[in-house]
């Protein structure tokens, strides 16, 4: 059954709602500092001292020399932090994306009535466009030098920068183009109610445009709010999990399954937003939110660099759960995604059909918008129990790390053990004390 037309006015303003993030003041915090946040991530765990750096252990040795040693700030100083190379190739992988978008096949949808009228028109084929984003049957050929993923690896950094870089121009770009938009507008255009504060830093961090759209030539229009939040981010999240895992087994010679327990969840919640990529008509990044910075920044930097943070600490330093810490792991996935997903398909199926037999017992309020809010079912246990889901998937990404940091010993001659390290191999020191040496690239490679 088609969604229900609104009881609403088919024309009418957006009002302010007022400030969250604590208004201007935690817009300019939040624009400013999670960049920086997703750079301290990068730099002060590491494969080249460890995680953390020994110096913010020992603070009365820290000194700039010894941090931009242990960091690997890289030697051509701030302009190491991006490279002509990686962005153009970030870039590629960007217009791929879009393509793959439009050419194929893919379900055609109508989007929820707008406070102007009318429904906008989605194409959704994420599952079928991303998987051929990665189709390349060298990337997975065992023995081989894996050089997408090396690559990736290596130029970690300077793939963050482009993608920050991305997210700070597309924000640029669709705050100012908001101001097109006009009452009633024929092309289906509309403002967001929370980003018409009148504050330009807030509106733009917030975003002013609720669902900004371009059109590409030979292309087409493309969604700029629904591309980000399912393509680049969310793909990118994997193939960076993918990177790391090769670079695991490129050192090691080994892949342990704890990375490969944290990559598979995590792909499985990548896979399961694309099967359901429909429902994300019903969710307030769509219906409500406007499309500024926050958005663009969570879905292209926040989602692919900090969610993968796990795989990338694994990927360094190797752990084994064995048969109980599996158990365990696999316990908590089990759990965190049943709540996830079948609250999520609670609240999307009354949302898009109220009638639907699963939801029609369900018992819900009437707010002043006319909105619904269910409070029986999952929703009636707690206000968002889709996060508490998401909250126990978490665990299950964590705990597979051993929640402990590593220290890379970068001497000839491993600490009380008298073994040598002159062939290329290097050793970690786990939090306990214990020493391990690895063959680097020697063992399982020639």
């Amino acid at each position: 059954m088609p969604p229900r037309a609104s009881k609403s006015v088919a024309v009418k303003q957006p009002t302010f709602h007022g400030y969250e993030f604590l208004g201007p003041p935690g817009a300019f915090a939040i624009s400013f500092g999670l960049p920086l946040a997703c750079y301290l991530s990068t730099f002060l765990c590491n494969d080249i001292a460890g995680c953390p750096v020994p110096s913010l252990l020992s603070p009365s040795t820290l000194t700039i020399e010894t941090l931009k040693r242990e960091v690997g700030w890289p030697a051509s100083g701030i302009r190491g932090l991006a490279s002509w190379d990686v962005s153009a190739k970030v870039l590629g992988y960007y217009l791929l994306s879009a393509v793959l978008h439009k050419v194929l096949p893919g379900e055609e949808v109508e989007g929820g009535e707008l406070s102007t009228g009318g429904r906008l028109h989605y194409k959704f084929n994420s599952m079928f466009s991303n998987s051929k984003t990665t189709y390349n049957p060298n990337l997975f050929q065992p023995g081989a030098d894996f050089p997408v993923w090396t690559f990736i690896y290596d130029n970690y950094l300077q793939i963050l920068t482009t993608n920050i870089m991305i997210a700070y121009t597309l924000a640029t770009f669709v705050y100012v183009r908001s101001f097109a938009v006009k009452p009633g507008n024929v092309e289906k255009r509309e403002l967001a109610a929370g980003g018409i504060s009148g504050n330009m830093l807030y509106d733009w961090f917030i975003g002013r445009e609720l669902n900004p759209r371009i059109t590409i030539p030979l292309l087409g229009e493309i969604d700029i709010k629904e591309f980000c939040e399912l393509r680049p981010g969310m793909m990118g999240w994997i193939i960076l999990n993918c990177a790391f895992v090769a670079h695991q087994y490129k050192t090691y010679g080994t892949i342990t399954d704890s990375i490969l327990f944290v990559t598979a969840f995590q792909t499985l919640y990548v896979l399961d937003s694309f099967w359901m990529e429909s429902a994300i008509l019903t969710t307030m990044d769509i219906t409500t939110d406007g499309f500024g910075f926050m958005l663009a920044f969570g879905d292209l930097v926040w989602v692919p660099f900090i969610y993968s943070i796990q795989a990338r600490y694994l990927a360094v330093y190797p752990l084994s759960l064995g048969l109980y810490g599996s158990a365990g792991v696999l316990a908590f996935l089990g759990t965190g995604y049943y709540i996830f997903r079948s609250a999520n398909n609670e609240k999307n199926r009354f949302r898009t059909n109220p009638d639907d037999p699963r939801v029609a017992h369900l018992k819900y309020i009437e707010t002043k918008s006319g909105s619904r809010l269910l409070i029986s079912g999952w929703w009636g246990t707690a206000r968002h129990i889709n996060y508490f889901g998401d909250w126990i998937q978490a665990w299950a990404y964590c705990l597979p790390t051993g929640l402990a940091g590593y220290v890379v010993q970068h001497s000839s001659v491993v600490p009380s053990t008298g073994m040598s390290a002159a062939d290329g191999s290097f050793v970690y020191t786990g939090p306990t004390g214990f020493t391990e040496i690895f063959q680097g690239a020697a063992k399982g490679w020639g």
